[in-house]
């Protein structure tokens, strides 16, 4: 496998953003596939988790009731307490830049 892959490769695979909730606090991780076929997840701390497949890394996601945020839906958000217009997942390439982004405390909507 050429390790210089095209740009276009990442787009294939993109990032997968999952989240919890606690209140009006969105916890994010990050499902990441790789090439050879097994996964990542970020999680709030920085730390990146390896996981056997896909299947492997959403269940562990799903067990610890994070919901992935392309699944959601205007009712499935509601019932968490928020609107799918109040939520940004975390954007950058380091986490550095992600870091600040990962723990979001929405405001009172009261």
């Amino acid at each position: 496998m050429n390790e210089n892959m095209p740009p276009e490769s990442a787009a294939a695979a993109p990032d997968q953003w999952w989240l919890a909730t606690i209140g009006r606090t969105i916890v994010w991780a990050r499902l990441r596939l790789l090439d050879a076929g097994t996964a990542e997840v970020l999680d709030s701390d920085g730390v990146s988790q390896p996981y056997d497949s896909e299947d492997t890394a959403r269940a562990a996601l799903m067990d610890a009731e994070f919901v992935a945020l392309d699944g959601l839906d205007g009712e499935d958000a509601r019932d968490r307490g928020f609107e799918l217009d109040e939520l940004a997942p975390p954007s950058g390439e380091s986490f550095d830049v992600l870091r600040p982004q990962m723990v979001q405390q929405l405001t009172s909507r009261h």
